[in-house]
């Protein structure tokens, strides 16, 4: 039987997900994620770029929000939901390799966004192992 993991280990791993796709926010900003992006593509490039940095803006708040909420549910249902993210923004990112715009190509880009998804499964499978663990010792 595998050893238990450490109680903090899933937020480290939910952490460094969290980490890798906020420095690839600053990634996408240098390849100009916006004339990707089905929201924003459309929009003349003088109003597609600032609309893209400011709508990080409200959406950064409420994950910092989530993530140190005062409520432990909220903090657990925050960290669940920016895991799960991890994993299908890669998703999207794959998809969207084939666009004329899309320039999120190297060892940097692709492994932050690589590293975040990987970072997102491990803590929903950290995550589903521990109430696994729980549910078989009550």
């Amino acid at each position: 039987m595998s050893q238990p993991s450490s109680p903090f280990l899933p937020d480290l791993v939910c952490y460094t997900g969290f980490s890798l796709i906020l420095c690839h926010e600053l990634d996408a900003v240098l390849h100009a994620e916006w004339r990707v992006l089905p929201v924003t593509s459309f929009l003349p490039e003088s109003v597609a770029y600032p609309v893209f940095v400011l709508m990080h803006v409200p959406m950064f708040v409420l994950l910092f929000f989530g993530i140190a909420a005062t409520s432990e549910r909220v903090r657990r249902h925050t960290k669940v939901g920016v895991s799960a993210f991890l994993v299908v923004h890669a998703g999207l990112h794959a998809a969207f390799q084939g666009h004329p715009h899309y320039h999120f190509e190297g060892w940097l880009s692709n492994g932050l966004i690589a590293g975040a998804a990987l970072c997102g499964l491990l803590y929903l499978t950290l995550l589903w192992r521990q109430r696994k663990a729980q549910a078989v010792g009550a």
